[in-house]
């Protein structure tokens, strides 16, 4: 039996006061692409910070494993190195920090003085990416998201994916701000990381980026639990019927 590179089971978690994610069960193999679904408000993006270790998120019950080692103990910083990555809509700028000064970093954390993290190496790495990802070789030197457009602030989280190569990568609610044809090319692209040693959980509202990459499973989230999980004609029925059927919906927009 294949070991999932990250089992969740029975989660719950809590914010101010307030269960928001209630007993949320995941199982991502190797090579699978995972999507949850689910209205605004329902706890997705709850789910995803309180998988990364946020503080304010707190996790009353449950067992998160990555690799078979528990996530639950580790801070952000040590489930980072231990290969979670999670990209979101919103990004705050670092003044004094360029993306590739931050990259290297976490390179460095991740495994130590090595031949990849030699300056000369990285460079070259970093290099041959941005050209793959058709971004602007300055951009590497510029302090991160400090005046970027929105789709540049994703195509920086892509990069870092890219370098960093994370066992599990999680991306919450970013195609709802995208033109297709990006979001045709975020897709191709996502695709193209997600190999045997890795796996994608991507969280949407609107399922748009679905139309283009094809996810293994489909979950939908209603009020903080997976009611029911499918193929990519479970987010096809989603795209052409809404959530109506699948479970009620969370009245009065809660915590995402």
């Amino acid at each position: 039996m294949v070991k999932p590179l990250l089992h969740v089971a029975d989660l719950c978690v809590r914010v101010d006061g307030k269960t928001i994610v209630q007993d949320v069960g995941l199982n991502i193999k190797g090579g699978e692409i995972h999507a949850i679904m689910g209205p605004h408000g329902t706890g997705k993006s709850t789910l995803a910070r309180a998988l990364m270790g946020h503080p304010r998120y707190d996790v009353t019950a449950g067992e998160v494993l990555i690799d078979g080692r528990d996530l639950l103990k580790k801070k952000v910083d040590e489930r980072a190195r231990a290969g979670l990555f999670l990209a979101m809509e919103e990004v705050c700028d670092l003044q004094g920090v360029t993306n590739a000064g931050l990259i290297r970093t976490a390179l460095q954390a991740r495994r130590g003085a090595s031949r990849e993290t030699s300056l000369l190496k990285f460079g070259q790495n970093l290099q041959a990416a941005m050209s793959e990802l058709h971004l602007d070789l300055l951009a590497a030197e510029r302090p991160l998201h400090e005046g970027s457009s929105v789709s540049e602030n994703i195509w920086n989280e892509l990069l870092q994916m890219v370098m960093l190569k994370p066992k599990v990568a999680m991306w919450d609610d970013i195609d709802s701000i995208l033109e297709p044809a990006m979001l045709q090319e975020l897709a191709s692209a996502l695709e193209g990381l997600c190999g045997p040693d890795s796996g994608l959980l991507i969280f949407t509202r609107t399922g748009r980026l679905l139309e283009d990459l094809e996810p293994d499973v489909v979950h939908v989230m209603i009020e903080g639990r997976i009611v029911c999980s499918g193929g990519k004609e479970l987010a096809i029925q989603v795209a052409e019927q809404g959530y109506a059927g699948l479970g009620t919906a969370p009245e009065g927009g809660g915590e995402r």
